[in-house]
């Protein structure tokens, strides 16, 4: 099965309002509709989802993302669960159940602990009609604990589950050249490593710079990505079938 699982990394962006941080139901229904019929096909999809801290900002009445540890924590804690129970509800309507699980860098620092968390995701996908979901633990994990950002923990679980792909959906259609139209393909990524911007949403901390950074992780590790739009998620099967979409990162 290894080489067959597809990692979909989905950044807080993609599922919360630019405007307050709250989950946007819409984009929700039209990822989990493309992802389901992903699974229906016999793609075994790994989930790695942003959002919780992004979900939890309005509870704690904030403007934007937190900067102090102890707030970021407060939002990750209310807003995973929020998170989650979006997701439940929505697979359910698609008969597929969700499975969440949260990790920080030791996790997938030492070897014990992450032929743990391998068995554990290839045991969940045995059973065709569960979705892992992973986050990293924002909650708890501290900066020593800190895997960095979702985009590289996605490029992490990517190399430990020995995916055949790794997509990373944003909220731009794809890395975007000095005319701003999208790059369908790069073959080497030295190439425009240096001319990208390191900015943010204000209720994520991902940017261009960090997707950049771990797509040379992944195919390092041996694992296709592709970075694409996850606002119209419709093109996946699409990207994931090798069509166009995005811009695409070959081995």
């Amino acid at each position: 099965m290894a080489r067959d699982i597809v990692v979909i990394k989905i950044g807080t962006g993609v599922l919360t309002s630019e405007k307050d941080g709250t989950l946007d139901e819409a984009s929700l229904v039209r990822l989990v509709t493309s992802i389901s019929e992903l699974v229906a096909s016999g793609v075994p999809c790994v989930m790695v989802s942003s959002g919780a801290v992004g979900a939890g900002v309005s509870a704690l009445n904030l403007g934007g993302y937190p900067e102090d540890i102890a707030s970021r924590q407060a939002c990750a804690a209310v807003g995973q669960t929020r998170l989650m129970h979006a997701y439940e509800n929505l697979f359910q309507k698609f008969r597929l159940n969700v499975a969440q699980i949260l990790l920080t860098a030791a996790d997938l620092d030492h070897e014990r602990p992450s032929n743990n968390v391998m068995d554990t995701l290839h045991r969940l996908l045995q059973e065709k009609n569960i979705i892992p979901i992973i986050n990293e633990n924002d909650s708890v994990a501290v900066q020593e604990l800190r895997v960095g950002d979702n985009d590289m923990l996605s490029a992490r679980v990517a190399r430990l589950l020995n995916a055949r792909l790794l997509v990373m959906l944003s909220t731009v259609d794809g890395l975007q050249g000095e005319d701003g139209s999208v790059i369908t393909e790069v073959q080497d990524i030295d190439s425009v490593s240096g001319h990208v911007r390191a900015d943010h949403g204000k209720f994520s901390i991902g940017g261009m710079a960090s997707k950049l950074k771990a797509v040379r992780f992944a195919l390092d590790a041996g694992v296709e990505t592709v970075i694409a739009g996850g606002r119209e998620p419709s093109a996946l099967k699409e990207i994931i079938s090798g069509g166009e979409g995005g811009t695409r990162f070959p081995l």
